[in-house]
């Protein structure tokens, strides 16, 4: 079975520095090579955080991936749109190099959740924010599904990942990680509900005891 917590085939894809190549052919002038040049570079850091990760490096990894995302940034349109007038101008990306830019960022994204789960101390929260990034752009990406359940768990919102988890497990049916953690978070529901059933019967037994207790004081009181 394909481990969902590990990076998966196409976050190390060797060969995507080729096709920055091709597809920026298009863009011509200084502004041209220059969002040639930033685009290359954060593939190649993309390329050398997955070298990282295979040597468990996970620390350098993670600088990896986010020098990746900060060169991206500059060109993301989502950003530059909102910073018009206060930055220079970005030459506009044919489709092909927006398909690029966001298929890089959602790999560096979806490679820093592997990162955090594979530290002793995990950053739940983090995994949750970068797995969520992921969805943004891609909402069927199953390994993103797949640790924000894992994280939504694990932040105590166990109905929040069954969502998560339930729509992973229809992309892996038969993966053994994603069952694992589904069989979780029923049990946890479980024991919430049980929480839950008991503390409602407690209220209602006291709430009973008082209409008891106040009924006796008025009976004495009548006597």
């Amino acid at each position: 079975a394909d481990e969902l917590k590990v990076l998966g085939p196409t976050a190390g894809d060797d060969g995507a520095e080729a096709r920055a190549s091709s597809c920026l052919g298009a863009t011509g002038g200084s502004s041209g090579s220059r969002l040639e040049s930033q685009l290359q570079e954060a593939i190649r850091l993309k390329t050398e955080g997955n070298a990282f990760y295979r040597e468990k490096n996970v620390r350098t990894a993670i600088g990896c991936y986010h020098r990746a995302l900060l060169v991206l940034r500059g060109l993301d349109s989502e950003v530059t749109s909102a910073l018009q007038g206060f930055v220079p101008r970005v030459p506009k990306l044919s489709q092909a190099q927006e398909d690029l830019l966001r298929s890089t960022q959602v790999d560096c994204y979806n490679n820093l959740a592997a990162c955090l789960l594979q530290r002793e101390l995990v950053d739940y929260g983090r995994v949750l924010e970068y797995s969520l990034k992921v969805l943004q752009w891609r909402s069927g990406d199953i390994k993103a599904l797949y640790r924000a359940g894992v994280a939504s768990l694990e932040l105590g919102d166990a109905q929040t990942a069954r969502h998560y988890l339930t729509q992973a497990s229809r992309g892996k049916p038969n993966d053994p990680d994603v069952k694992k953690q589904l069989q979780r978070v029923e049990e946890r529901l479980s024991q919430d509900y049980q929480k839950e059933k008991a503390l409602y019967k407690g209220m209602f037994s006291k709430q009973k005891q008082s209409e008891e207790q106040l009924a006796e004081e008025k009976t004495q009181k009548l006597v």
